[in-house]
């Protein structure tokens, strides 16, 4: 019985795992909802703070922010949005890749290339492939906050104006529902905005105290907010690929015991019979 002792721990510790992993699950479907909402409640000032943008680049087109004006592109730099635990599916891992492709894209152009690392997967993958890490910051929470993105986004502000990059590109995983995350990437920075000529001739604003001023701090404060609500969306789909991977998991187990214990019964079985034959044949001898 020395195998069925074997097969009945084997047994109890996928047990004790899919414990875990359906509590895993259950944990990720009620922060999933709770971070969902958080992410809905990001998008309309994301929206609205790209109309003031608009506004304000119609009402002034003989002023070219420098966030605003293309430049030959020598070095890029790539915000890189990831997720600081692991266990979620590969919400990560196709992010990475895109990230990969992106870089051997620009290099193979001659253009160098930033990396701003937000989540710990991110500055632990770059680490690694020895990427050029410009800036970093792990450990946002389940509720990301302005603050904590502040300063690797003003990192590439400065590496912007100082014209060290001449571009900053976010890669970010996009929440389409539930079951389906998919990475994205955006340009941030030169903006792509559509001018509208008619806003140019009945939209104006008055600005205190000056208009290059407002235009400077509203174009950063939108493209921070950009970033800020690009890890709120990670968190959303973090949740959810956590659900759907535990989920997996834990029909997996399931289906491992379920195998095990057919095994377990067959050796079991296989044992009985054979100590009714060594009984029945202890018996014919001593007979």
């Amino acid at each position: 019985m020395a195998v069925a002792k074997e097969i009945r721990t084997k047994i109890k510790s996928i047990q004790n795992t899919r414990k875990i992993t359906k509590a895993m699950e259950m944990v990720a479907a009620s922060k999933m909802r709770r971070a969902q909402e958080a992410m809905e409640n990001t998008r309309p000032y994301a929206a609205k703070m790209l109309e003031v943008v608009q506004h304000l680049t119609n009402a002034h087109p003989e002023y070219r922010h420098p966030f605003m004006v293309e430049r030959p592109v020598k070095r890029v730099g790539l915000i890189v949005v990831t997720t600081d635990r692991g266990l979620c599916g590969g919400l990560n891992v196709n992010l990475l890749k895109m990230a990969l492709n992106e870089i051997r894209d620009y290099t193979e152009k001659g253009v160098e290339v930033e990396v701003c690392a937000i989540g710990a997967k991110s500055r632990g993958f770059f680490k690694r492939f020895g990427g050029n890490i410009l800036a970093s910051v792990t450990h946002l929470g389940d509720r990301p906050t302005y603050a904590k993105v502040r300063g690797v986004t003003n990192a590439m502000f400065k590496a912007y104006d100082e014209g060290q990059i001449d571009r900053i590109v976010l890669l970010r995983n996009e929440f389409v529902n539930s079951m389906v995350q998919r990475p994205q990437s955006r340009q941030l920075v030169p903006l792509v905005l559509e001018r509208d000529e008619r806003l140019g001739h009945r939209w104006d604003y008055i600005y205190e105290p000056d208009s290059r001023d407002v235009l400077d701090a509203v174009l950063r404060r939108y493209v921070a907010g950009l970033v800020l609500q690009s890890t709120v969306e990670n968190v959303a789909c973090e949740m959810a690929a956590r659900r759907i991977a535990m989920k997996n998991a834990t029909d997996n187990a399931g289906e491992i015991i379920k195998e095990l214990k057919l095994v377990y019964n067959k050796a079991r079985q296989a044992a009985i019979t054979q100590e009714i034959s060594e009984i029945v044949s202890g018996a014919a001898a001593v007979g």
